[in-house]
């Protein structure tokens, strides 16, 4: 099945999420910056960036929502596709925590800001691979051919595609 957001002939929601992927996920690193230097800025600049990566999120889960609700119920790219959703809204989330609770001093974030923010990339990671299976493994969002009831990729087995049978010569 064909995304039904496009622009350009390409899926809007894939050119979206490494934004939101991008940032947050330096905002950790700037974050593992901070504690093993002790340099205030990197902190506040993760906290900008946490607000930013936000922004994008929700921006992205518009348009992957858009393409959620074109997947045919019953497939596996459906459970696929709700899982890859609640995992990356619960990424949002841990971030929206993380952000408001940095909000009232950026340069020193409690321990539990930068604990959601670290739980939050391992669940992005999570997401993001989920999100991969739907487009390199079921096709969504790719081909009108797609399988969207292809194996999982875990399984190490061949991807099923459709047959196409070349006339007689």
């Amino acid at each position: 099945m064909e995304s039904r957001a496009k622009i350009f002939g390409h899926a809007i929601h894939p050119i979206l999420i490494v934004y939101p992927l991008g940032l947050l996920s330096a905002a950790v690193i700037f974050d593992v910056i901070y504690l093993v230097t002790a340099n205030p800025t990197w902190t506040t600049v993760s906290f900008w960036m946490i607000a930013a990566g936000i922004v994008g999120g929700l921006l992205a889960a518009v348009f992957g929502l858009i393409d959620y609700l074109n997947i045919p119920s019953g497939t596996r790219a459906s459970s696929i596709g709700m899982l890859h959703g609640l995992t990356n809204l619960g990424v949002m989330i841990l971030f929206v925590g993380s952000w408001v609770l940095r909000y009232g001093s950026p340069e020193t974030p409690p321990t539990i800001a930068l604990a959601l923010s670290f739980i939050g990339v391992v669940g992005a990671l999570l997401g993001g691979w989920l999100g991969g299976e739907l487009v390199e493994r079921l096709g969504v969002g790719v081909t009108p051919g797609a399988n969207l009831n292809a194996p999982n990729s875990l399984t190490h087995g061949e991807r099923e595609v459709p047959h196409v049978h070349k006339e007689a010569a």
